[in-house]
């Protein structure tokens, strides 16, 4: 019995790196971001011949899954200044966000497993309009390490070292229309 309930523990912690907050922000802001998010010309997300079911609008870079590399997009909107701020100080002094990613996801829209790009480095998320589960699965032997973050409409996560490089992350089907804001910081590219 010990082992099974050591095994279950272990299945329960939280991925080395990953902080989650909540009331990030208050319930004004947060309607206001999700007018200001559902007003943007939201498009289906692309993964070369594929297309999502969510929709998408990227600022500052967007990762181009057809040339497979980064690409400039529109910049960061000056309606988001005051939340990247707020975001790069809960960051830390070095933290400064290059890319940010506003996501619809309609009733019965999800994303499946991933790591985010290597291009980026740690990956801020607020969570607006509905909670979600956001998994998290690594390789342990022969079956997997998961673990469920329940995140609270108005939460922020931040994803970083084994969150970020070792453990992939997923969003199931939504149960209401969910609204998400990413920022990621960018990863150091030696020459």
């Amino acid at each position: 019995m010990t082992g099974q309930l050591a095994l279950f523990a272990e299945e329960q912690s939280s991925p080395a790196g990953l902080q989650y907050i909540t009331d990030f922000i208050a319930p004004e802001l947060e309607r206001e971001l999700i007018g200001r998010v559902s007003a943007l010309p939201l498009q289906p997300f692309q993964f070369g011949a594929f297309e999502g079911k969510r929709r998408v609008a990227s600022f500052g870079f967007r990762y181009d899954y057809a040339l497979q590399r980064l690409q400039p997009a529109e910049p960061i909107p000056g309606w988001l200044t005051p939340l990247v701020e707020k975001v790069e100080t809960h960051g830390g002094r070095s933290t400064r966000i290059g890319q940010v990613l506003c996501t619809e996801y309609d009733v019965g829209v999800g994303i499946g497993w991933h790591r985010d790009k290597p291009h980026f480095d740690r990956i801020f998320g607020l969570s607006l309009g509905a909670s979600c589960k956001f998994r998290f699965r690594r390789p342990a032997g022969e079956k997997w390490q998961r673990y469920t973050l329940e995140a609270a409409p108005r939460s922020l996560y931040m994803m970083a070292g084994e969150s970020r490089r070792v453990w992939e992350h997923s969003i199931p089907a939504v149960e209401a229309k969910r609204y998400s804001i990413t920022f990621r910081t960018m990863a150091d590219r030696k020459t």
